[in-house]
């Protein structure tokens, strides 16, 4: 938990600040002309609570701790550790596996929570200095963004904390052929659980905040 989250902090906390900053950026610039500067609120605190908060939050842990657990259980498998577990009746799932999984299904929630608070207040400040009324934005922002929302939110990071640990696990527990096997485990860790990521969350949005036809 300490290593999933705890040290992932700092990065989580600059990456979706700076976005929810772009974000409120952006929006300003084009609603501030409509006399619609209100709704950078809901705008952004939709997006933040639904999106860039559990998604970015995502993938920075994938790029940070998934590599991680890809190299240390695919270094253990290529130096036999691995072998040696089972020799002493040990399950190396049980033993090395769900304490990660457990862990990444506790902290991502936690992380995504800090990030979707940091990113809001970044978002807010970027938006003010641009022109919409502070009032105006928390109005909207309260008026627009559910408890539903963030919650949604942070089921989802729970569905991504399962596959960035399984992910990691599972190219760990297959390497082979040495260091370049670990390295090929690591960066594969990192690729599969993004693209993965990614797919899941167009799936669990439709699911979650209504998507209306069938695919065409």
């Amino acid at each position: 938990m300490a290593t999933i989250g705890v040290a992932s902090l700092p990065i989580v906390l600059i990456t979706v600040a700076f976005s929810g900053a772009v974000l409120a950026l952006y929006m300003a610039q084009i609603v501030v002309k409509w006399g619609l500067g209100s709704f950078t609120g809901a705008v952004v605190g939709l997006s933040i609570a639904r999106e860039i908060g559990p998604v970015l939050t995502s993938v920075v842990v994938a790029a940070r701790v998934g590599s991680a657990i890809g190299a240390e259980i695919g270094s253990m498998k290529v130096t036999e550790q691995i072998d040696a577990l089972r020799a002493l009746a040990v399950s190396p799932v049980q033993y090395l596996v769900v304490p990660r999984l457990l862990a990444g299904v506790v902290m991502l929630p936690v992380l995504t929570i800090f990030g979707d608070v940091i990113g809001i207040i970044g978002a807010y400040w970027v938006a003010v200095v641009n022109g919409v009324a502070g009032g105006g934005f928390v109005s909207s922002l309260k008026a627009q963004v559910m408890p539903y929302d963030v919650m949604m939110g942070l089921v989802k990071t729970i569905v991504f904390g399962i596959v960035i640990v399984a992910v990691g696990a599972q190219q760990g527990l297959q390497t082979s052929g040495g260091a370049t096997g670990v390295g090929k485990s690591t960066t594969n860790s990192v690729v599969i659980s993004i693209v993965i990521i990614y797919i899941l969350n167009f799936f669990l949005a439709y699911v979650m905040f209504g998507g209306k036809t069938a695919f065409l």
